[in-house]
């Protein structure tokens, strides 16, 4: 079973920065997209930063460009948010998020991890 550990998730004020991790416990080019989701209380998950794993294609949410930066480290099986310039309204819990196509469809997700910005 694949799992997504994510962690980096923390309080910080407005203007700050952090830098989220997510580790899979399999090679990550076994998945065709990997990428970071949030959910604020209250509101849908939402898209924040997708990548395609052999393409390295990115798409960010209009919300967090120029903020925000997707990255990977292939020997890790690891993924990274680098969030600055934070704001309150990035506040929300982040999940890890990947998908394989291979022997079919199937998505995974992490535990999700805090991320609280106060102004």
């Amino acid at each position: 079973q694949v799992q997504l550990v994510e962690s980096g998730g923390d309080s910080v004020q407005a203007g700050g920065s952090l830098r989220l991790s997510c580790t899979a416990s399999t090679n990550i080019f076994s998945f065709a997209i990997m990428g970071w989701y949030r959910q604020a209380p209250g509101k849908q998950r939402e898209s924040v930063a997708t990548a395609t794993i052999g393409s390295s294609i990115i798409n960010y949410a209009d919300s967090v460009k120029g903020r925000f930066t997707i990255s990977r480290d292939n020997a890790k099986n690891t993924i990274y948010l680098q969030m600055n310039s934070l704001k309150p309204e990035d506040t929300a819990v982040y999940y890890c998020y990947a998908r394989t196509y291979r022997s079919g469809s199937a998505d995974y997700w992490g535990q999700g991890t805090q991320v609280t910005v106060s102004s």
